[in-house]
């Protein structure tokens, strides 16, 4: 439940006009685009989280993902983030910007 908290805005924050972002740990360039990984510290372990990002026709899209699974460290956590991005551009690649 205090992920659910935290993600919908009931978690204690410093600054209650915006959230922190999660720090970058690592990011990579990938058939044309960047992917970040921003692991998001949870319960003492690390929650997969990054975003895919491109700039189409001049314009910057992003298009950030948090999933489920905890990892023990950060540098497993930011791998697994890079390798969940080269799944989603491998998979969807410009349609992650639609909708």
């Amino acid at each position: 439940m205090s992920f659910l908290k935290r993600l919908f805005g009931g978690g204690d924050r410093s600054s209650p006009a915006e959230p922190a972002a999660p720090k970058t740990a690592a990011s990579e360039e990938y058939n044309g685009f960047t992917i970040t990984a921003a692991p998001i510290p949870d319960s003492g372990q690390f929650r997969l989280a990054g975003s895919v990002s491109k700039t189409v026709a001049g314009e910057a899209k992003e298009h950030r993902f948090v999933r489920a699974d905890l990892l023990p460290s950060l540098d497993d956590a930011a791998q697994a983030a890079l390798r969940k991005g080269r799944q989603l551009v491998d998979e969807q690649g410009d349609r992650l910007f639609q909708g």
